[in-house]
């Protein structure tokens, strides 16, 4: 694939997660690891890692235009993040134990899931 081409997929790749992200406070993942592994050519765990260091910067660029609008509940904020950095860390230690195979059923399963949850 020419460079030019493959930098263009990746800036668009990034733009409709961007977009996502900012409408929904979510999709970094749901979008960048199946771009990244069917679209990039990436491998599973280093999509899933990849993904989650790009959510970062975006998440915190999310944030602070969510907090200028005062739409952010910190009490909240504070009770889920102790959690979350909790199942962080437990996460990506489990992340390379995993085969590919059971990771994207895994993943599968949680969009699934989540996908059935939201039309409902």
């Amino acid at each position: 694939m020419k460079k030019s081409k493959c930098h263009r997929k990746l800036l668009l790749i990034g733009l409709i997660s961007g977009l996502v992200n900012g409408l929904f406070g979510s999709g970094g993942g749901t979008i960048l690891v199946p771009c990244l592994v069917f679209i990039m050519d990436v491998e599973d765990h280093k999509a899933h890692a990849t993904a989650i260091a790009i959510i970062l910067p975006l998440s915190i660029l999310s944030s602070i235009i969510y907090y200028r609008y005062n739409v952010v509940d910190f009490t909240l904020t504070a009770k889920v993040a102790i959690g979350s950095v909790l199942g962080g860390i437990i996460g990506s230690m489990l992340l390379n134990k995993l085969s590919v195979n059971v990771l994207r059923k895994f993943f599968g399963i949680v969009m699934i899931i989540a996908a059935v949850r939201m039309v409902l």
